[in-house]
């Protein structure tokens, strides 16, 4: 058998046998893989806690309950913006009516208007009567 000096070869920081191969590179686990673990654990333990199940459930009502009354009033303020641009283009259409009367407007541009007139005014109706139906289901 070699002796000590003979076996380990001494290095700066080490002392390493000849005998031992290159050491291959470790997979090194990455901080954001670690704090997902840790996560995950956390959060299987929390699952079992009741008053965290209590408190998660009672997050979720009331996010979806602000949720419904933010889309219901979405609803609403869209249908208004719309019936204002519907008064506008109404507007418009009565006043280019005379000019189409007395011939100084064509045809294309009278349709023109009060097709944008209709739809505005369809657009704004239907808003409301899609926040009236969800206001009515739930």
């Amino acid at each position: 058998m070699p002796s000590a000096p003979e076996r380990f070869a001494v290095t700066r920081s080490a002392i390493v046998a000849p005998q031992a191969g290159k050491i291959e590179c470790v997979s090194r686990v990455s901080l954001w893989r670690k704090a997902g673990v840790v996560a995950r654990v956390a959060g299987d333990q929390a699952g079992r806690s009741r008053t965290v199940n209590a408190v998660w459930g009672a997050a979720r009502t009331t996010a979806r309950s602000f949720g419904h009354v933010l889309h219901q009033l979405w609803l609403e303020v869209t249908g208004v913006i719309f019936l204002i641009m519907f008064l506008r283009f109404a507007d418009a259409t009565v006043k280019e009516y005379g000019k189409y009367h007395a011939g100084q407007v064509g045809p294309v541009r009278m349709g023109v208007l009060v097709g944008s007139t209709l739809v505005f005014a369809w657009f704004g109706l239907s808003s409301f009567w899609r926040a009236h139906k969800k206001k009515q289901r739930s």
